[in-house]
């Protein structure tokens, strides 16, 4: 089976277990500043830095007029709250000077942002703009070198490769799905290959 076939079989087989999930109603700055905040955390606690900053300031306006130290307050469950709320008040006022308070939908305009890397910008096009992108983060990039669907030593390598083998049409899904593959089954230390649904597609021999 070539990889391409077996992409398209995991794919159909994770959407079995897993559903899509929706990110902020599409919202491009609320993705923008989720993503931020999810850097080296776990989903609950970007979920509650990203509810606790916009139930209190709701836009990008409010959010660059906030005080600082405010906004690290809010966001202390992320983690890094210092340098995640100095960067998220730097990136908004950039939105607001050069971009009409908008965020681009290109991965050109978007990694010209600070701290905006290739991961960050792609979630921004998939999950905002539904755009096919493929962010690789560390489960997108362990789970397919464990697979054996790609040999890279990077992220952006990974990136990469999925998008020479992965049909255009699902790279939308691939991210959430893998993502939730590699919380739930497929972790990073002793994967549950006893109750994965795709170990029959699998490469990975326990070592």
């Amino acid at each position: 089976m070539s990889k391409t076939d077996r992409i398209i079989k995991i794919v159909e087989e994770l959407n079995n277990v897993f559903e899509i999930r929706v990110f902020l109603d599409h919202d491009p700055y609320k993705v923008l500043v989720r993503t931020i905040l999810s850097q080296r955390t776990r989903d609950e606690n970007t979920d509650q830095a990203t509810e606790n900053l916009f139930s209190k300031y709701k836009d990008i306006y409010e959010i660059v007029e906030a005080p600082t130290e405010d906004v690290q307050e809010l966001i202390k469950p992320a983690g890094f709250y210092r340098v995640k709320a100095g960067r998220i008040q730097e990136v908004s006022q950039i939105l607001i000077d050069e971009y009409g308070g908008e965020v681009p939908d290109t991965l050109e305009e978007l990694v010209k942002l600070p701290g905006v890397g290739r991961k960050t910008a792609n979630c921004v096009l998939v999950f905002a703009f539904e755009l096919p992108a493929i962010p690789v983060d560390t489960h997108v990039h362990r789970i397919s070198n464990r697979m054996g669907l790609v040999n890279t030593k990077n992220p952006d390598e990974t990136e990469v490769e999925l998008s020479a083998i992965a049909p255009r049409e699902l790279w939308i899904k691939l991210n959430d799905l893998m993502v939730q593959f590699g919380q739930n089954i497929c972790k990073p230390i002793s994967p549950q290959c006893e109750i994965c649904p795709v170990n029959y597609l699998c490469d990975y021999d326990g070592e």
